[in-house]
């Protein structure tokens, strides 16, 4: 892969690193666990260098901000690794080569393999280039608070009652199950719920639709006429 600048040494892990576990048992996920603590390490280190003055809470805020799902998603497909997935059959029926959650996944397997194919400054010189865009975009004046943290700041602020969160379904096997959650403001009888591949995204998901509703509803006191 030209796009990735680099040579293995060892081909074999680039083809794990592209391998989804629907293709089978010998897939990226062991690779994707390396490849997330080393991404979340050199974040840390650029953040830190950048910003000496900035608090933990704040830097961690940012740092979850550069690895989130669609950030390392927008990155893959700059890469154009959709093309080189291995899926397997349901997944590729299923548009699995775009899904933001497999890109993003990939993204980390890759970045696992090329630490153990040529060392940590390789991997580390691949994460500073291909996310430089990212780098350059971030903002110390934002406060990259999720979804769920705007919505019960919102609830707190205007002296309402907290979001509750409840699944309401689950789906497929143990190892890739989808989880559907429903997000309710029980007191202004606002809800909303929303599907992902993880019951923590889902909240988000479902806690940033409502939050889009509150702010257009009667209830928000705040809101400008």
């Amino acid at each position: 892969m030209r796009e990735l600048e680099h040579e293995f040494n060892d081909a074999s892990l680039l083809t794990l690193a592209l391998t989804h576990r629907s293709r089978g048992a010998n897939n990226y996920e062991r690779l994707e666990f390396l490849g997330d603590s080393i991404l979340g390490f050199v974040v840390a280190d650029w953040l830190y260098s950048h910003y000496p003055k900035l608090a933990e809470g704040k830097l961690s805020r940012m740092r979850s901000s550069l690895v989130r799902k669609e950030t390392l998603a927008i990155v893959a497909r700059d890469l154009g690794l959709s093309e080189y997935l291995i899926l397997g059959e349901g997944e590729l029926k299923s548009g699995g080569f775009n899904r933001a959650s497999i890109l993003s996944d990939t993204i980390e397997s890759i970045i696992g393999a090329l630490y153990l194919d040529a060392g940590f400054e390789v991997a580390s010189r691949f994460i500073h280039k291909k996310f430089k865009e990212q780098f350059d975009g971030i903002s110390s004046q934002s406060t990259y608070k999720d979804a769920k943290s705007k919505l019960q700041e919102a609830m707190q602020k205007q002296s309402y009652e907290l979001p509750s969160y409840k699944i309401v379904d689950t789906r497929g096997e143990q190892h890739d199950q989808e989880f559907k959650v429903e997000c309710c403001l029980v007191e202004l009888k606002l809800s909303s719920q929303a599907t992902a591949r993880s019951r923590r995204a889902a909240e988000q998901a479902a806690a940033e639709q409502v939050l889009i509703e509150f702010k257009q509803s009667k209830y928000n006191k705040l809101r400008k006429p």
